[in-house]
């Protein structure tokens, strides 16, 4: 089956469309061994060898890691009944066959979340006996008390199952407009933990921004926006 050049190398994990267009212009891309420029080439995967900076692409789909800025009413999962946004909308058409979000972003927060076909670190970081930390920025209605912040820091009731959070590092990053600006770190991952966390100490979120998972940071990825994870970053997420 012919299928155009950039949208293989996409659909390979060598890069996004639009970045495959440019390994194709700058001469970085073979087709059976002879340089190709054309934008509009099509090959056939079975028939066609394939090699960027003479590295051969294998038919065979590679596992793909790629991190995203989430922004506000997107849903992190594949589809949603209702027909909202989700995050598989935010990267290329040809990436999101067999890519699922890792974890839970809920609707209306933004930041780091991780799509991937790899199904054993996906199990890795969202079991919950690997106590993976996830580090969270968060605004918050009014100021806590000292004994407030330290409720969350030990643990604290958020459901009427009595469900009680592990301890938690929390500090006050800094006061916005009279409300606190927190850092919490939290290394389970309960539906809307955070929100309800907040919410037990009477100081409800009003902005919720994940920044890191373990180590792997959200950086300066632009709102939106998302690529591939760099290859230091995926031996470290193997490696947790």
């Amino acid at each position: 089956m012919l299928i155009r050049l950039q949208k293989y190398l996409s659909q390979s994990g060598i890069a996004s469309r639009r970045k495959s267009e440019e390994l194709i212009k700058q001469g970085r891309v073979k087709v059976n061994n002879k340089v190709v420029r054309e934008m509009g080439i099509k090959i056939d995967p079975k028939l066609h060898e394939i090699k960027v900076d003479n590295k051969i692409i294998r038919t065979k789909r590679r596992k793909v890691y790629i991190k995203i800025n989430k922004p506000k009413g997107y849903i992190s999962s594949i589809s949603d009944p209702f027909n909202r946004p989700t995050v598989m909308d935010l990267i290329d058409k040809d990436l999101r066959m067999g890519l699922y979000p890792v974890g839970r972003l809920d609707y209306n927060s933004e930041g780091l979340i991780i799509l991937t076909n790899d199904g054993a670190l996906t199990y890795k970081l969202t079991h919950p006996k690997y106590e993976i930390p996830k580090t969270y920025i968060v605004e918050v209605e009014g100021i806590p008390a000292l004994d407030e912040i330290n409720r969350l820091r030990k643990g604290v009731k958020i459901d009427d199952d009595g469900i009680i959070t592990l301890p938690a590092h929390v500090n006050i990053k800094n006061i916005v407009n009279n409300n606190a600006v927190l850092e919490i770190i939290i290394r389970e991952g309960k539906k809307r933990q955070i929100r309800k966390m907040c919410e037990s100490i009477g100081h409800p979120v009003i902005s919720l921004k994940r920044t890191q998972i373990g180590e792997l940071a959200l950086g300066d990825l632009p709102l939106g926006e998302w690529r591939f994870l760099d290859e230091n970053e995926i031996q470290y997420m193997k490696g947790i």
